[in-house]
């Protein structure tokens, strides 16, 4: 299945884009979807093990299942004040 990732902070800097398109398999996880965006974005990749995924906007652990249809987004640690 083909998913829109939504960007946040450096990734989108990165990626010079706030969403990505990335292809998982229909029973993905979220650290499927991890290993894709490392694969399919290598620009992204040293920033992607940091990140946290959200899920239809709740924040996800690595084994939470991918349903079709899924709004997702990938949010790099931020700092300020």
């Amino acid at each position: 299945m083909k998913v829109e990732v939504l960007l946040f902070a450096s990734l989108r800097d990165l990626a010079q884009s706030d969403r990505i398109s990335v292809e998982l398999a229909e029973d993905a996880t979220v650290a499927d979807l991890l290993v894709s965006i490392s694969t399919q974005y290598p620009l992204l990749e040293d920033r992607v093990a940091l990140s946290r995924v959200a899920v239809n906007d709740r924040f996800s652990c690595s084994e939470d299942p991918i349903p079709p249809g899924s709004e997702l987004a990938l949010i790099p640690p931020v700092s300020g004040g």
